[in-house]
């Protein structure tokens, strides 16, 4: 069963930090976690970028977004749903 991970990212970033978000959804898709990933707007501070992955993938999944928002200094600009 597929498990659906949704991050709520803020619009107004650097592009270091812009850069650094482009990389994390790069290695989710090379790293086959998911094929494809969904961004929609959440009012004029936020978008929701949504996406599915296996359940059996998702404890790596989350493990791997949190030590590289750690890495990379995004936990104040990404909030997992």
């Amino acid at each position: 069963m597929d498990t659906i991970v949704r991050l709520k990212v803020k619009k107004d970033i650097d592009n270091k930090q812009h850069k650094a978000l482009l990389e994390l959804k790069g290695n989710i898709i090379a790293k086959g976690f998911t094929d494809i990933i969904h961004i929609s707007d959440e009012g004029e501070e936020f978008h929701i970028n949504s996406f599915t992955t296996l359940s059996g993938q998702s404890a790596a999944l989350y493990e791997y977004m949190a030590a590289f928002l750690e890495e990379k200094a995004l936990r104040d600009l990404v909030t997992l749903l």
